[in-house]
């Protein structure tokens, strides 16, 4: 018999319908979730099989509000320029900018997670944080969740979110490992190192139990709310040509200047 055979054939259960109802699982989507069930109570029992508690819902919707807008950074220019030459699929540009919630930028928050979560399952968490540490700081780079450009000493985003996890009581393990990690990296530096806003919502996430491989859904879930408000803007008041008529001067005066 065929491995394909021996395997159980492809199904879902988030949706089916019939003549006269949808369900989302075992859920009608008329009776039991329109006007009943928030958004984010609903994408959690999809997505993770389960309805958060009142404190996990604050965490989620904070995390969410802070990951929804970050300025004009690469997804907002992308998305602007993508809707300037397409502005009849406002999909088109929202996912460009999406294409951007990368490891460099928004979706931090994997890598971060990754690291807290060694730090969480060691035996000695203060010497496993001091090991990644030192391993970055030979190796000459940023720490995943570290760092910022512009927010320093600290970043008042991280600040809130983890005083949050502490007031709504989700304060666990990986905000703890983030402590660690946090100590471990200023040591190692010697200086005081940013805890910056993805490093905060790796801790918050691990801490009411969303995996690693999915945390950065969290960034394009609010992303794409982000970017539909760079879209907004740019139909009131067009930014793309300007844009690009900026970065072609510049080049351009570069290669002249060569």
């Amino acid at each position: 018999m065929s491995a394909m055979n021996e395997a159980h054939s492809p199904r879902t259960t988030l949706c089916h319908y019939t003549t006269d109802a949808v369900y989302y699982g075992d859920a009608d989507l008329v009776r039991d979730l329109l006007g009943q069930a928030s958004f984010i109570d609903v994408f959690m029992k999809q997505t993770f099989g389960r309805t958060p508690s009142a404190g996990e819902r604050r965490i989620v919707d904070a995390v969410l509000v802070t990951l929804m807008e970050h300025g004009m950074t690469p997804s907002a220019i992308a998305t602007r320029m993508i809707y300037a030459s397409s502005p009849e699929n406002l999909q088109a540009g929202v996912a460009a900018g999406l294409l951007a919630v990368a490891s460099r930028f928004v979706g931090t928050m994997e890598p971060a997670a990754q690291l807290l979560g060694r730090i969480a399952a060691s035996a000695d968490a203060g010497a496993e944080a001091a090991r990644i540490a030192q391993d970055y700081r030979a190796r000459r780079e940023a720490v995943p969740g570290f760092g910022h450009h512009l927010h320093k000493p600290d970043d008042p985003r991280a600040i809130a979110l983890l005083a949050l996890a502490r007031e709504v009581g989700t304060y666990g393990p990986y905000c703890e490992a983030l402590a660690h990690l946090a100590s471990a990296v200023d040591s190692a530096a010697d200086r005081h190192i940013t805890i910056n806003a993805t490093g905060a919502i790796a801790a918050l996430l691990g801490d009411i139990g969303i995996p690693v491989a999915l945390m950065r859904g969290f960034a394009v879930l609010s992303r794409a709310a982000g970017l539909i408000s760079h879209i907004a803007e740019e139909q009131r008041d067009p930014s793309g040509r300007f844009i690009w008529d900026l970065v072609d001067t510049a080049m351009t005066d570069a290669r002249s200047a060569d």
